[in-house]
Formats: structure tokens, sequence, C-alpha cells
């Protein structure tokens, strides 16, 4: 793991024993002594605490940040306004996705822009601005009592809505707290600067949050059927094969893929996202081949157990005619065949 970058939380983590790998550059936890199941159970039906430092910021300042960030990204800020996050794509010129994010508007002028860990300095290369990632630790507090829990230690941070985006004193600093997160379950995210960000994550696990890892953000995100970067997203896969025209902003003049995304709208996309279920506990897995009649037609792109099902699920792009609801399929890995049906999404609600 030698030139990873780590946490602000690293000691908590080592701390708490918790399993570290690499990820996206950086060395993060992904689980647990209790375990991934456990921890995503806990997110399920309580509250847990998620380490995502390794998320990037790319702070955007100055009159020009809204034409800037309008004109790089699929969806329309005029949407939103001063105080709200949005989710969108940053594409290719053929409407691949080079990564989705989520930009948080913090201040009339003032844009800090969340990137995949991994994609930080490509963002800044075409959108600008300054990275801010080492200045600060995110931490997502989520699950049905998070709000709850989460009061006993910053009540104005447990009242911040979906999807806006708050300044609060925090154990006497700035945090930047949005109503965002990746588990399917309510929460929030909480930027905090680096010197009380170890003394938060202590004082939000204490008031009765469980520290979970990236597996079960994973198993999380997978039963909420929320796409992951290089798996649903990729700069081969566009925005609307991954089921997702609704962050694009068709209206705005001009943004980097429009004409390509335009182009594919009106001739149909080739293939698109859909759910798939098994019958038993054994877990899809990812590029597994899809079969329809014993023909393929697509590929997993993401496949685990399900925890809180009880078993497989799995994201899979597929050739439309094949991603009615109810459809039987097989995937495949290797030799082994596994049967399957198309699902709603997502697998798992609130």
């Amino acid at each position: 793991m030698t030139g990873d970058r780590r946490s602000p939380l690293d000691s908590l983590h080592r701390e708490l024993n918790a399993k570290m790998v690499p990820f996206g550059g950086w060395e993060m936890p992904v689980s647990y002594p209790s375990g991934t199941i456990a921890e995503h159970l806990a997110c399920r039906t309580r509250a847990a605490l998620f380490d995502v430092s390794h998320l990037g910021t790319v702070r955007l300042s100055g009159a020009d940040a809204f034409d800037r960030l309008q004109a790089a990204f699929t969806n329309d800020l005029t949407k939103i306004g001063v105080g709200r996050a949005q989710y969108t794509h940053s594409c290719n010129e053929r409407g691949g996705v080079v990564d989705d994010i989520i930009v948080w508007w913090v201040g009339e002028q003032r844009f800090d822009v969340m990137p995949n860990a991994s994609n930080t300095e490509r963002i800044l290369g075409v959108i600008g601005g300054e990275d801010t990632t080492a200045t600060r630790a995110v931490l997502a507090v989520q699950g049905p009592q998070a709000r709850e829990l989460l009061a006993a230690v910053s009540p104005d941070a447990a009242l911040v809505k979906r999807f806006r985006v708050e300044t609060h004193s925090i154990l006497g600093v700035e945090c930047v707290v949005a109503g965002t997160g990746y588990t399917g379950e309510d929460g929030v995210e909480i930027a905090a600067p680096i010197e009380v960000a170890e003394k938060l994550a202590r004082s939000i696990i204490a008031a009765g949050v469980v520290p979970a890892g990236l597996g079960a953000r994973d198993t999380l995100r997978l039963e909420a059927a929320l796409p992951l970067h290089g798996h649903e997203l990729s700069a081969d896969i566009t925005t609307l094969e991954a089921d997702l025209g609704w962050v694009i902003g068709w209206k705005k003049p001009e943004f980097r893929g429009k004409s390509a995304l335009e182009a594919q709208r009106a001739a149909g996309v080739p293939r698109v996202l859909c759910g798939v279920q098994t019958e038993s506990r054994r877990p899809p897995r990812d590029g597994a081949t899809v079969l329809d009649d014993g023909v393929e037609v697509g590929v997993v792109t993401s496949g685990n157990y399900s925890p809180s099902l009880g078993v497989g699920i799995a994201l899979a792009l597929v050739k439309p005619t094949s991603a009615r609801l109810g459809n039987e399929v097989v995937l495949r890995v290797r030799d082994s065949e596994l049967p399957a049906r198309v699902v709603e999404r997502p697998f798992v609600r609130r």
C-alpha cells in the first residue's frame, strides 16, 4: 500500500481494528471486526458512519464559476440555487461518463465539486479551481436513525434536509453539511476541517452510530441501485445507457458530450441498465455474461449478495428488449450459470 494517501481518520480506523485496503489511491477501511453484513444491516436499521474522505473536493470560486460548471457538466444548475446540492456527470465528446459528481453550491460564488477519488486531477483539468481535499475529512452519517443520533453531537447538522447544503459550527469549527449520501438511506455528509475530524468521528460513534467500511457502502449502494464509476458508468458507457437521462440539462446551450447524447437519444440506446435478482444466496459477479433465451445480450456491471434480501442481486447493461420486468435471464461466468430475472430498481426501498 506504499504511496496510498491516508484519511485524517486513519489512526481511528486502526484503533478500531479496521481491515485497510487500497482504494482509488487511498488506504481506506473495507470493514471492521463486526463484518460487512453487520455494518450493512446497522445502516439499514439504525445508523452507520462512513469515512468518505477519499472523495475529492475541488473548490470553484468567482464570478465565472457558475458558467464554467454549466459548460462542463451535464446537469443544469438553474434547476437549483445557493444552499443546494446536485448530482451531475462529466462526459467526453462521445457522451461517455468520465465521472459522476455531486456539486455543493455553498455560497453565491462558491461551489464545492465532489469527484470520485481517482478522478480529482481529471476534474481539476476540466473546470480549474482549487483542490481542497487535503484540508478536510468527509463523514457520512446514514440510516433511519442517523439524524436522531447525530443531533446529540450537532443539532444543526442533523436538521440539514435532503440535497440541501449548509455551513454550521461543529465542535467550535465551521463545517459544511450536505443532505447527501450513497446508501439509499436518509442522512448527511459532513466536510470537517482535519483539526476536528477525528474528534467529530469519535463523538458520532459515542452517540451510537456504527462505524462501517467500503464493503458495506458498496452493498448498500447496490441495493439502492446507485451507479458506481468504473462499473455502471465509464468513458464507454453514456449517461443514457446508464438510464440517468434525468441528469442531462437538454435545454442548456452546450456542454461537453451534448451532441453525442442528443444523437443517441434520437436513435435509441443500444443497451440499457437494468436490475436482476437470483433466487439463491449465490452472488452474481461483475463481468458475468447475461443470456436471454440462450443468446448473449449483455454483461453484469455490479453484482453481490444482498444482506437485506438474502439473495443475489446485480446491475447489468443489456439490450433494451431484454430489460423488461419479469424477463428470465441466465448469468454465466465461465462454465457456471446462474438463473435470474429482471426486477424493479431499487432492490431495496427506504
